[in-house]
């Protein structure tokens, strides 16, 4: 009965065929549309993860948690609860025995400009081995020095993006001086290029000038209450991934001391490690992937609807056709059995050519952004193709029921 069912169900499609073509159009487009988003919703997934895992997986991050914001208009980062001299502490080997660099820094919106040419960007301000501290190698040049540093001189690194909006092609901007914020600043190297970043944005748009100059030249940063130097974060390298906790532990009980925190207080500071932002990042992910994949569900939905449709057609043409098969001795689970194959010959081959198109999608995706790993997998697959067939089930009882329940003697006499 199923090979004879199949036969009936082809029959009927090649006799239809441009109606049956626009019925599967339909699914074919729904099952494209979910392979296709499930795989950019997957892609940005894994460039979350490599760009984390770019940095190494050893980095530990301490960032202010503020008490109370600043007055309206202020910088919401001024008030920091992090000091230089936090960063000083946590930088003693004798403390923080599994800490290999840590860097505090200072984020600020600054205007570089160079021959009439200006760049905004969010200036980075750090110490001499904040590079080092995040595995970013310098391309050509150097990164400043303990010498510079300690000197406060005006000096800058330059990521590659930011050299190339803001420098000439026929102009080598080593030795070159920048103005930043209206103060000339020698550019002394460009870093490698990194790409786009797992914040939003580009890596490789980026200036970094020594911590000690920012505050001394460029901003005032002071504390408002202690007349401390502040910072927005502190960026520890621990030596390893097994060390990582180690380094938690003692930066917690070294901040809340030099800060004065009781132990039923809680902290002013918050540490975080990659697998944090990973884990952050993958929940928004998994509901992005989720989201996407819902939206393309509708027109798996739409694609049903119009299996219903012309399986109703179908019926109603076919009126006499089942009186007949009843007539001689056809039962009602026949005729279902035949409608429904019908309708799941129809899902299943929109859902076949989907996946070719959901590919094909996929593949234009990741041509069209490279950074995007946007290749399909089994799982995506076997999701729009179960769900297909799924569609063409659910919407084809139905109409076979339908036709299955006519009365025999009232369908010989349809005209």
């Amino acid at each position: 009965m199923i090979v004879e069912n199949l036969r009936i169900a082809l029959a009927s499609l090649g006799a239809n065929k441009l109606r049956a073509s626009l019925t599967m159009l339909g699914i074919m487009i729904g099952v494209a549309a979910v392979i296709t988003l499930l795989s950019i919703g997957d892609g940005v997934t894994r460039f979350v993860a490599e760009q984390f895992s770019g940095l190494g997986s050893n980095l530990v991050f301490i960032i202010p948690v503020q008490e109370q914001p600043g007055p309206p208009g202020s910088d919401p980062l001024t008030e920091s609860s992090l000091t230089l001299r936090d960063g000083e502490l946590l930088a003693d080997t004798a403390v923080i025995p599994g800490a290999t660099f840590v860097s505090p820094t200072l984020l600020r919106n600054a205007d570089l400009q160079y021959r009439g040419e200006t760049q905004s960007l969010l200036l980075r301000a750090s110490t001499p081995n904040y590079a080092q501290t995040l595995n970013w190698p310098v391309a050509r040049g150097t990164f400043y020095s303990d010498v510079e540093y300690n000197g406060r001189s005006r000096v800058v690194v330059l990521g590659s993006e930011t050299v190339q909006n803001l420098f000439p092609a026929d102009v080598d901007p080593l030795g070159e001086n920048v103005k930043i914020n209206g103060l000339n600043f020698q550019v002394i190297g460009i870093l490698e290029t990194q790409g786009a970043s797992a914040f939003g944005g580009s890596q490789d748009d980026i200036a970094i000038v020594p911590l000690t100059t920012a505050q001394e030249r460029l901003f005032n940063n002071r504390s408002q209450r202690t007349g401390a130097f502040l910072v927005d974060a502190i960026l520890i390298q621990a030596a390893d991934d097994a060390a990582i906790d180690g380094v938690i532990i003692d930066a917690s009980e070294l901040l809340r001391q030099s800060h004065d925190i009781n132990f039923r207080d809680a902290d002013d500071f918050q540490i975080l490690t990659q697998q944090d932002f990973l884990d952050a990042f993958g929940s928004v992910t998994s509901v992005l992937t989720v989201f996407l994949g819902a939206i393309a569900s509708i027109s798996l939905l739409v694609g049903g609807i119009g299996i219903m449709n012309i399986m109703l057609v179908s019926v109603t043409e076919r009126t006499r056709e089942i009186g007949l098969r009843k007539a001689v001795g056809a039962k009602r689970l026949d005729i279902l059995g035949q409608f429904l194959t019908e309708a799941v010959i129809m899902a299943v081959l929109g859902g076949v050519l989907g996946i070719a198109l959901g590919i094909a999608g996929a593949l234009a995706v990741q041509t069209a952004v490279p950074e995007l790993d946007t290749s399909v997998t089994f799982n995506s697959i076997a999701l729009a193709v179960g769900f297909s067939v799924v569609v063409g089930l659910f919407f084809g009882i139905y109409p076979a029921s339908r036709a299955a329940a006519l009365n025999p003697i009232d369908a010989l006499r349809f005209e």
